[in-house]
């Protein structure tokens, strides 16, 4: 038997609002609640609660038959708890069916395994803990943010104790190989790598509704067939969850083409469902993938660049590390909260300039004008976070003195 791995990744960021150099000093409220609220609600409403219940019918109407896996980052949750609790209530709904699994990850989408072991560290302690709390089982597997993989991120995952890590089936690393098979960590053999087929993934999450692709419209027993007809063992379709009635509008057929889905594989014969960490268990790894060098499932380059290619991005990232010394010195919930919001990826993605083939990509995702706007209003968030971090310590040194001096 075949099997397919479903996997979405769900996450929405705490998005920045418009902060003016003459805010500096001033205004310390760093989000736009309004944009991050009618964001989050908009994609609840058109992605988040219908897929969901489609997911929970599927299971049901298959009698387990039917399985997949989600991440969901500790921004998106906390957004679920505050603007649509009820998109938590139906992801708790498939978790009781026994037929979903969840991943760990960073806590904010964060690039904190391209900074240090240390913070990579807390930020995974910090979403394993939050979702176990949410959905009741410690997870198993492991997805890093964006595909971000590496054998040593693979070797620092599986020292955490988790057994499968997900990766981009990227072909300047895989070579001849295909991935449609299970791998092992080039440093540690006992951490299991799945890898995503990316051509497959894409036909659902780029191309559905392109009406200039030579293969649409693409029906599910058309995909199907295609799954069918692929030489491995393990077919991993990952995605953004997002796909669903957000970037491939309901009007496009979509939600029908996942409804449908299902009985088309399962009548293959061949093919079954299995969560990231039932198909790591159930085929033997055929070898060792050797990933000296970073990638991602991100652009064509499959690299970091889209968050870590030019100066703007270096600068504002080195910057903010460059604090983490002193959150750490202050032990402050409050600011821990603010550095956590300030990791996610999706603030240097938005400096990227990259406009070659992946313009439209980053264009879409980008509530900027441009990437020096987008660093321009960042760094300008920084600069207060710094004064007021800069603050507390002098105010917590002063306060220990005088203790000192008392006692």
């Amino acid at each position: 038997m075949k099997t397919v791995c479903l996997y979405f990744q769900v996450h929405q960021p705490w998005r920045l609002k418009v902060y003016r150099f003459f805010n500096i000093g001033k205004d310390h409220n760093y989000l736009d609640d309004f944009t991050n609220r009618s964001i989050m609600q908009k994609v609840a409403r058109q992605c988040y609660l219908p897929m969901n219940a489609l997911l929970l019918k599927l299971i049901k109407e298959n009698k387990g038959a039917f399985r997949c896996s989600f991440s969901i980052t500790g921004s998106a949750v906390e957004q679920f708890r505050a603007y649509a609790p009820e998109v938590l209530d139906s992801f708790r709904a498939l978790a009781e069916t026994g037929c979903v699994e969840f991943l760990a990850e960073t806590y904010s989408h964060s690039l904190a395994s391209l900074s240090s072991k240390e913070d990579f560290v807390e930020q995974v302690k910090l979403h394993t803990a939050m979702i176990k709390k949410e959905f009741g089982k410690k997870p198993a597997a492991f997805r890093n943010t964006e595909l971000i993989y590496s054998d040593q991120i693979g070797a620092m995952v599986s020292e955490l104790g988790f057994k499968t890590i997900l990766a981009e089936g990227a072909k300047h690393v895989l070579g001849w190989k295909s991935p449609d098979y299970i791998y092992t960590n080039a440093i540690d053999n006992r951490l299991r790598v799945l890898l995503r087929n990316y051509k497959l993934s894409d036909d659902i999450a780029f191309r559905f509704s392109n009406k200039g692709w030579d293969q649409y419209p693409l029906t599910a027993d058309k995909f199907a067939s295609w799954i069918a007809s692929e030489t491995g063992e393990v077919v991993n379709l990952f995605m953004d969850y997002e796909t669903f009635g957000e970037h491939q509008k309901a009007d496009t057929g979509i939600f029908d083409f996942v409804k449908a889905l299902p009985k088309a594989i399962l009548k293959q014969g061949e093919l079954q469902f299995s969560t990231v960490s039932e198909a790591a268990k159930a085929y033997q790894p055929v070898g060792v993938l050797h990933c000296p060098h970073v990638m991602s499932w991100a652009d064509e380059e499959r690299d970091v660049t889209a968050w870590l290619g030019n100066e703007l991005q270096n600068e504002a990232f080195s910057k903010l590390y460059a604090l983490k010394d002193k959150i750490k010195a202050l032990k402050n919930a409050d600011f821990s909260y603010v550095w956590n919001f300030m990791q996610t990826s999706d603030h240097f993605y938005y400096m990227a300039t990259k406009w070659l083939s992946d313009g439209d990509v980053h264009s879409y995702f980008n509530p900027y004008g441009s990437s020096y706007e987008a660093f321009i209003n960042y760094m300008n968030v920084l600069s207060d976070f710094e004064i007021e971090i800069d603050k507390a310590l002098a105010s917590k040194k002063g306060w220990r003195k005088k203790e000192t001096v008392s006692a």
